[in-house]
């Protein structure tokens, strides 16, 4: 399977060179070690690696390939790589470079185990040196970290590219959203003082209902039976709160009041409602694939839209 998505000829650029004397039986370096390596000499071999392969491999192939693919693909070349630093690192170790690696090519490097924990509420990242996250309502640091600061505007850029925008001196600020609808904000310098600050606010793939926070003691009973009567009458309801307060999560539980014969329509600064109703249109007045977001400009995209 080796060279499914190798470059061809005429498109490969000149790669790095990892040529070295061969060991006795080809082998890559695996001696025991001690401890883990340096976690600089880590981040920067990863962070090699993954320039080396940019270099080899056809990222239009790469689009449609699964994960399991991608490291039967990179695996010898991994090895190769490895052996070409002469760089010592046990079968584990071994196995996380080409894991860690496939997460960079395919989706948004050191971040990606974090997207993938459904325990995580909130991903903030204070530049290259601190990534926190939010579980269960409190705030804490992990060990993931960017290898510098182009490291991470790599992964921003990788963001932004996928909804058509762009982050640079000229745009300093932008909103994004994931492929799974988490929502992204971003702020690079002049603006950001000390590097690129991102958070992202992530959504359950299971919302809450008002019997389940009935459960967590966030609500209670006769508060459960009042707002499903006015859900059903079709009454006003005004839900505000600050920030993480649960204001998106009471919303989603309130939907699941309404009958699945209604028509609903969605207007929100950023989507992020996840309405189970068959019948619903989604609007935002800040579409992140469009530019121009001025009152003007957010009127005459919701009138285009309702029509």
């Amino acid at each position: 399977m080796l060279g499914r998505f190798i470059k061809g000829p005429g498109e490969q650029r000149a790669p790095q060179s990892t040529q070295v004397p061969a060991t006795p039986n080809g082998a890559v370096v695996v001696q025991p070690v001690q401890s883990e390596p340096a976690t600089d000499d880590f981040l920067s071999l990863k962070v090699d690696l993954h320039r080396h392969l940019i270099d080899r491999f056809n990222l239009t192939a790469l689009e449609n390939a699964s994960k399991d693919e991608i490291l039967d693909e990179i695996r010898p070349i991994v090895r190769e790589f490895v052996r070409g630093r002469n760089t010592p690192l046990n079968a584990r170790e071994l196995d996380q470079l080409t894991s860690d690696t496939a997460d960079e090519m395919l989706g948004l490097g050191p971040i990606e185990p974090l997207l993938k924990d459904d325990s995580i509420a909130d991903i903030l990242i204070n530049t290259h040196k601190h990534v926190f996250i939010e579980r269960r309502g409190v705030l804490e640091e992990t060990s993931i970290r960017f290898r510098d600061e182009a490291h991470l505007l790599r992964i921003v850029n990788k963001i932004v590219s996928n909804i058509g925008r762009r982050v640079d001196e000229s745009a300093p600020m932008v909103d994004a959203r994931l492929d799974d609808g988490s929502r992204v904000n971003i702020a690079v310098r002049p603006i950001s003082v000390d590097g690129p600050l991102v958070s992202i606010r992530k959504f359950s793939k299971n919302p809450y209902s008002l019997e389940r926070l009935m459960a967590f003691n966030s609500i209670r009973q006769p508060m459960v039976e009042l707002l499903r009567i006015a859900v059903q009458s079709r009454k006003s309801i005004l839900v505000s709160g600050g920030t993480g307060s649960g204001k998106t999560t009471l919303l989603n539980a309130l939907s699941s009041y309404i009958p699945p014969k209604e028509r609903l329509v969605t207007i929100e600064d950023a989507a992020e409602l996840q309405l189970q109703q068959p019948h619903v249109g989604r609007l935002e007045t800040r579409p992140p694939n469009v530019e121009g977001k001025g009152e003007v400009r957010q009127r005459e995209l919701l009138k285009n839209a309702l029509r």
